[in-house]
C-alpha cells in the first residue's frame, strides 16, 4: 500500500458520518455486535484497546464478519501497532501523535488516524502528509468552536472529533466543512452490549447512519 497517509485512508472506501467507537468487555459477543452495526449501516468499526478482550474481538470480527471494516483505537505504543495489525485491524486510531508512535503506525502499512488537539500538533501532522486527523478530546478542548476557528488557517485539514460527541451535538460537528465524520460510542451502550441487545444497537446505528456531513 502507498506510503501516503491520505491515500491509505481513501483506500478504506467510503466512511459513514459516524464511526462507532466500541469498548469490548469480557463476555461481549463481538461478532454479533459487528453484525448489528453493519445491518444498521455502520460498517467501519473502531475497537479500542482498553480491555483485555479487544485484540481477540478485532481478530474475530476480521475473520467472521467480512462485511465489516474493523480497526484498533486507543493505540498508544509500537507494540500495540504490531498486535493490532496481527489481529487483522485495517486501520489504527491514535489518541495523540508522539513521533515514535506515528512512525510505527505508518510503518504498519495500514490506514492511520493520529490525534491532535492544538494547532501546533495539527500543523506538525500536516507536515508529515496527514490531511485527516482525529480531534481529541473534542468537547474538552474547544469542540465545534475550535474546529470552526482552525478551518481558515488550515483549510486543507479534515477532522474526526471524538470525546464528548453525542447524538445531541453530532450534527453540529458534521455541519462544519472540515468534519467529514465523527467518532461516537453512543451507538454501542454498555448495557446493550452486556445484555446482547443487538436490536437496540442496530436501531441506534441506523439512526446514526442517517446523519450526513457537510464536508
Amino acid at each position: 500500500m502507498t506510503g501516503d497517509p491520505q491515500a491509505r485512508l481513501a483506500a478504506l472506501g467510503p466512511i459513514p458520518a459516524v464511526v462507532p467507537v466500541v469498548t469490548i468487555s469480557d463476555g461481549v459477543d463481538a461478532v454479533s455486535l459487528a453484525r448489528a452495526l453493519c445491518r444498521g449501516g455502520l460498517d467501519l468499526i473502531e475497537v479500542v484497546l482498553r480491555t483485555p478482550s479487544a485484540l481477540e474481538a478485532i481478530e474475530r470480527i476480521a475473520a467472521e464478519v467480512p462485511e465489516a471494516r474493523v480497526g484498533a483505537g486507543t493505540v498508544t505504543s509500537p507494540e500495540q501497532v504490531s498486535a493490532a495489525q496481527r489481529a487483522g485491524a485495517t486501520f489504527l486510531v491514535l489518541p495523540g501523535s508522539p513521533g515514535g508512535l506515528v512512525d510505527a503506525a505508518l510503518a504498519s502499512g495500514v490506514a492511520v488516524l493520529p490525534a491532535a488537539s492544538t494547532v501546533t500538533e495539527m500543523m506538525a501532522l500536516a507536515d508529515r502528509g496527514f490531511r485527516t486527523l482525529k480531534f481529541f478530546p473534542a468537547e474538552a478542548v474547544g469542540g465545534v468552536r475550535l474546529l470552526s476557528a482552525v478551518g481558515a488557517p488550515l483549510p486543507e485539514l479534515r477532522f474526526c472529533p471524538t470525546g464528548g460527541v453525542t447524538p445531541e451535538n453530532a450534527a453540529d460537528y458534521l455541519a462544519l466543512p472540515n468534519v467529514p465524520f465523527v467518532g461516537g460510542s453512543w451507538v454501542c451502550p454498555a448495557d446493550a452490549l452486556r445484555d446482547g441487545d443487538w436490536a437496540r444497537v442496530e436501531a441506534l446505528a441506523t439512526e446514526a447512519a442517517s446523519l450526513s456531513s457537510g464536508a
